[in-house]
């Protein structure tokens, strides 16, 4: 059964075809399988591709641990890295906090 489709989600290899989607018998998760064929992309909050070496613009107050304030709003990030494997898929270095990771669900591309 090596041509079985493993669920995203949480891996089982137990899922079957409805209409067009996929779902898992396990934890019941639905997906479209030509999605999950683009899962190495990573895309802002608008939907843009961003690469290597992008610059990004933060759009809301992101709270830091260990510092006295937020990254604010509107702060300019340059030369990303990006980490599809990784749930925080951006890192970067941010001038007064330092070397952080990012979601990019929380940056649009400048």
């Amino acid at each position: 059964m090596s041509d079985a489709i493993i669920c995203p989600k949480c891996q089982s290899e137990f899922t079957y075809e409805q209409d067009n989607m996929m779902v898992c018998s396990q934890c019941f998760h639905e997906w479209d399988p030509k999605e999950v064929e683009n899962s190495d992309k990573i895309f802002d909050s608008n939907g843009n591709e961003l690469q290597n070496g992008d610059s990004v613009v933060v759009i809301k107050d992101l709270p830091v641990k260990g510092a006295p304030k937020p990254v604010k709003a509107g702060t300019k990030v340059k030369n990303i890295r990006l980490r599809p494997d990784s749930d925080h898929n951006i890192d970067c270095k941010i001038d007064g906090f330092g070397s952080m990771a990012l979601k990019s669900e929380f940056v649009r591309k400048a």
